[in-house]
């Protein structure tokens, strides 16, 4: 039986889930847009991630495992994936199709029947459930939990670390009931602004006050990130709005767990001529 999301990612039949880990990570290293510029990078970037969607999850491998191909109607992924067109989203495309339907939902139509919940189009009503939440701006940098209460039920769902306003989050079994079959929970995600931070793709933009003597002659400034306190090491003569790069310090992308970088900009403060002492405000009238 073939299986060609394991050829996707390079990887063996029997590979862990540490070695599909490891494959995916240097194959979305190596095809990743900012760093291929390649114009066939971008579309095999999205078929190591769908692949990796389906391989990485206990549930969907063992569907792909069990029927192989021909859940793709008997193609290879590539062709399957490149017969999708331009701009599809692979990733939803087979959440739907291994979206909870299981071995029941497959069987001799050349592919599954996919449908939401993986019952398609036999009867079944939709039983998946949407909702709305907005999460506070550092549990989307640094990921969290956050409570939420559906269908007469309150729990906790985990919040990815790097998750954008505008994404939805699919908490399995949490839709509604039929027949035995329980639909899914799908969350849209928005984020709420900070007062502290401006996040511009994976990077981080923050302000930072410094004082004029610091800026004059230099000298360490202890800065709030997202993970912790920091001493950055200011040089004398910093200018008003110059930046420092924090390297690594920024939001991790959920696809491949590299983090973007933290900027850090000198607001440069000025003291209150008045309150001057009297001979060095003369000197600066003086000098300057």
């Amino acid at each position: 039986m073939s299986k060609s999301l394991y050829e996707t990612l390079g990887v063996s039949e029997n590979a862990s889930a540490d070695e599909i880990k490891k494959a995916y990570r240097k194959l979305a290293r190596k095809y990743h847009p900012d760093i291929n510029k390649d114009a066939e990078a971008q579309e095999k970037f999205k078929e190591i991630n769908a692949a990796y969607e389906v391989l990485s999850d206990p549930e969907k491998k063992a569907q792909y495992d069990q029927f192989g191909d021909q859940m793709f109607g008997g193609q290879n992924f590539h062709d399957f994936a490149r017969g999708q067109g331009a701009g599809v989203d692979l990733d939803e495309i087979l959440r739907q199709m291994f979206g909870g339907g299981g071995a029941g939902s497959f069987g001799g139509f050349g592919g599954f029947s996919g449908g939401s919940s993986g019952f398609g189009g036999f009867g079944t009503p939709d039983l998946d459930i949407h909702a709305r939440i907005t999460v506070p701006f550092m549990v989307s940098i640094n990921g969290g939990k956050h409570n939420i209460s559906v269908n007469g039920q309150n729990f906790d769902i985990k919040i990815p670390a790097g998750i954008k306003s505008g994404e939805t989050l699919r908490v399995r079994g949490k839709g509604k009931q039929y027949n035995g079959h329980s639909g899914d929970l799908l969350i849209k995600v928005e984020v709420a602004d900070s007062g502290e931070y401006e996040r511009k793709g994976n990077d981080l933009y923050k302000t930072f006050d410094v004082s004029l003597k610091e800026a004059l002659f230099g000298g360490k400034v202890q800065v709030q990130t997202p993970e912790k306190e920091v001493s950055l090491k200011v040089p004398k003569n910093t200018r008003n709005g110059q930046k420092f790069r924090l390297k690594g310090k920024g939001v991790p992308d959920r696809k491949t767990a590299m983090k973007g970088d933290l900027y850090l900009i000198a607001n440069v403060i000025l003291p209150d001529v008045d309150s001057l002492d009297p001979e060095l405000r003369k000197v600066c009238e003086e000098k300057l």
